[in-house]
């Protein structure tokens, strides 16, 4: 497929998907694939498959890989799935790109590199080498709450002149700075916001759509959302949007994914397994949760 077959396709509610594990600490490919086909069934637009959500620090490289593999396979060309193969080596996220590429998925999303904190040029150099290893469309991916380094909008015009790059997961939360991308980026450029809060707001500036946590939780409310913004329906949107907007809040009280995985275990969806460093939802955070869920479930 074209990038401008795949970039006409990347739009809407693309869910940051989790991945389930089992109580021996396993990942647990039968309530994936459970999971994949309700989003599906519920208007989900495309999925990101090992991204933060999907707890890629913790699985091993052998996991990663079976985790797209098993996405693609399972997706069976129904919605885009795009592969969360970056990282903080350049060697590593091509190899994983390579191999995201070898199984079908749609595109790649390109985290900026962690921990090694590189500079501008750094990061531009290390984006162009990976992009240039590959024919799956690149997405790149700035979440500087996570990342520290952070990937200027001046930085990005400068990468989304690299025909493999085809868009960026904003997920500073900034909209002054996600407007100023929009109006700057090429015409075909994909802007999708990556911060739940502020998505619709992000969308009616222009984005195409929103790489979702609080999709996991509510599949058709956020696609009815993020329909409604691309849209211009305005009222719509925004009544679909304070009906999300309690699990937009809570979701986020412990780092993500503690709290959305308790959530889907709450539902019955997934056991409740997260990989150390991370450790289940603190008690005292229970009820608010608990309160969200049901005004989303109304």
């Amino acid at each position: 497929m074209s990038n401008t077959a795949i970039q006409q396709r990347i739009r809407g509610s693309i869910v940051a998907i989790v991945t389930p594990m089992t109580l021996k600490d396993e990942v647990d490919y039968p309530a994936l694939a459970q999971l994949i086909e309700w989003h599906i069934e519920q208007g989900t637009d495309g999925i990101v498959i090992v991204g933060t959500s999907g707890e890629s620090p913790t699985v091993s490289v052998e996991e990663h890989c079976e985790l797209i593999r098993f996405a693609v396979q399972t997706v069976a060309g129904r919605i885009p799935v795009i592969a969360g193969s970056g990282g903080n080596s350049t060697i590593e996220a091509i190899k994983l790109t390579q191999f995201a590429q070898s199984v079908g998925a749609d595109a790649s999303l390109q985290v900026v590199p962690y921990y090694n904190r590189p500079t501008q040029e750094g990061m531009i150099q290390h984006f162009c080498t990976i992009a240039r290893s590959t024919n799956l469309p690149i997405i790149l991916y700035n979440v500087p709450g996570r990342t520290v380094a952070d990937l200027s909008n001046d930085s990005i015009i400068q990468l989304a002149q690299e025909p493999n790059i085809i868009g960026v997961k904003d997920a500073t939360g900034n909209l002054a700075r996600g407007i100023d991308l929009i109006e700057r980026a090429p015409k075909n450029f994909i802007v999708l916001s990556g911060d739940d809060a502020s998505a619709m707001a992000l969308m009616f500036c222009g984005a195409r759509g929103n790489i979702t946590v609080t999709g996991n939780i509510t599949p058709a409310l956020m696609h009815q959302m993020c329909a409604a913004a691309i849209a211009g329906d305005l009222a719509q949107a925004r009544r679909i949007n304070e009906i999300m907007l309690p699990l937009h809040q809570q979701l986020f009280v412990e780092p993500n994914p503690v709290p959305v995985k308790w959530v889907l275990a709450e539902m019955g969806k997934i056991t409740h397994h997260l990989r150390l460093p991370l450790v289940p939802l603190s008690a005292p955070f229970h009820a608010g949760l608990r309160t969200a869920l049901k005004l989303a479930q109304r």
